[in-house]
């Protein structure tokens, strides 16, 4: 019999173990030849457990290893799903080792740590750059970016691991959860999403992130995460974004020690690093530190190098307050890459589409094809001078540059004729005196 106890407690809940386990059941099975027969019979047997305890279904959550991933990795097992963790390496600071235990101890059916960095970079970062996205002046959509890259990854995974369910920890105020879950219905129209920041039952049990770290600590969860610095950080290679606690009120100043990717520019060195970076199609192919003679050529290795120098010398820290998609203003706080794109610059709706969640959509697929022959002839090379939080471009070639030094030089007057602007400068004025008549003839009504 111990050894049918053992078999049956591989593959019970612990609800059908301990009435296994109870002497009331052992009372109605005497012998050990009616418990096997029973077996054959019983949905224990059948299904490995018992039907009142029986699998929703397997769900893939985008999981973290931070509090509110954390905490609903454990509360979607309480309500019955087999959880598959996906974790992705877009170039956060992890240990990913650590991450993998944990989940598996949290309960996790299967765990997947996806290194993600290079298509991050090549299919998702680059594209920012070669249509000059920038989000309300500021904003180089750092998480935005990220969050279809995420989400395509966790759904190949979905579809592979035969789950009808995903689920995400963003919250039901901020753009993340459209942008995870438009990219999951654009390519897996059929899934299910989980979102407990949307549920009742989940948001009226955790009212804030204090909640969380009650119940983490209540079923062994380590948190990176105490009372006094309750921190809601996203980190990728292009940045790292801190909401919540002081920050909430725009008026506070963001706490020094947030700025993890960069040295305070008043701290950074007092000599510049001079860097060369060779474009190709819109998007830098190399760059080359110019005293050092070091080069980097691949995607990845030129954005690190990039991150790397930027962070020596303090650049791309800024402080915002932004307009959600749903249609609420957001304050954050920002570590950005810089880049130098230096040739062509023209702003679309691919910044709106991406910081909405559209990357998946029609018309944005759309754009990044008109992107794409825009940059065709997007070829040469920026010199700048990376500095106490500043980026300063000192010079740039190209061989296909529209740019003619003998045309537009003061010295030389080349193959324009000057009197030429007089028929240019009459048409443009055409409309300006006719509005000026106008104004005239109301005037002297009045």
């Amino acid at each position: 019999m111990g050894c049918f106890t053992h078999a049956l407690s591989q593959n019970l809940s612990l609800k059908a173990l301990r009435l296994i386990r109870s002497s009331s059941f052992w009372m109605m099975f005497p012998r050990a030849s009616c418990i096997d027969r029973w077996c054959e019979l019983c949905t224990v047997c059948v299904s490995g457990r018992l039907s009142e305890s029986m699998s929703k279904g397997s769900v893939v959550l985008a999981y973290s290893g931070g509090l509110d991933t954390s905490c609903i990795l454990v509360w979607l097992k309480e309500q019955g799903y087999d959880v598959i963790a996906f974790l992705a390496n877009i170039g956060q600071h992890e240990d990913f080792d650590a991450a993998r235990e944990k989940a598996e101890k949290l309960g996790a059916k299967k765990v997947f740590i996806e290194d993600l960095r290079s298509e991050f970079v090549q299919e998702f970062i680059w594209p920012a750059p070669q249509a000059n996205a920038v989000y309300e002046d500021r904003y180089l959509l750092g998480t935005s970016i990220a969050r279809p890259c995420i989400a395509r990854r966790q759904v190949q995974i979905a579809r592979r691991e035969g789950a009808q369910y995903v689920s995400h920890g963003a919250t039901g105020k901020g753009n993340d959860q459209i942008r995870f879950e438009l990219t999951c219905y654009a390519l897996y129209p059929h899934v299910q999403v989980i979102a407990p920041w949307r549920i009742p039952e989940f948001y009226s049990r955790f009212r804030g992130r204090k909640d969380l770290m009650e119940y983490a600590e209540t079923h062994g969860i380590p948190v990176p995460v105490t009372p006094r610095a309750p921190w809601s950080m996203d980190a990728n290679l292009m940045h790292i974004s801190y909401e919540s606690g002081i920050l909430e009120n725009p008026k506070n100043h963001a706490p020094s020690d947030l700025y993890q990717m960069t040295k305070n520019p008043e701290d950074s060195p007092n000599e510049p690093d001079v860097l060369e970076i060779d474009f190709a199609k819109g998007v830098p192919v190399k760059v080359t530190h110019v005293k050092e003679g070091k080069s980097r050529d691949t995607a990845l290795e030129i954005f690190c190098y990039l991150n790397e120098i930027g962070g020596k010398h303090g650049v791309g820290r800024i402080d915002i307050v932004e307009n959600r998609f749903i249609g609420m203003k957001s304050r954050g706080t920002n570590l950005n890459l810089f880049y130098s794109h230096a040739f062509i610059r023209f702003f679309i709706q691919s910044n709106l589409q991406c910081l909405q969640g559209f990357w998946y959509s029609p018309e944005c697929e759309f754009v990044r094809h008109c992107i794409d022959k825009s940059q065709e002839s997007v070829e040469g090379r920026v010199q700048l001078s990376v500095f106490k939080g500043q980026v300063y471009i000192l010079g740039r070639e190209s061989p296909k540059s529209l740019y003619n030094e003998e045309l537009v030089s003061m010295d030389v007057q080349g193959d324009y004729d000057p009197c030429d602007a007089s028929g240019f400068i009459r048409i443009n004025a055409v409309r300006l005196r006719e509005h000026n008549r106008l104004q005239g003839a109301v005037q002297k009504k009045l």
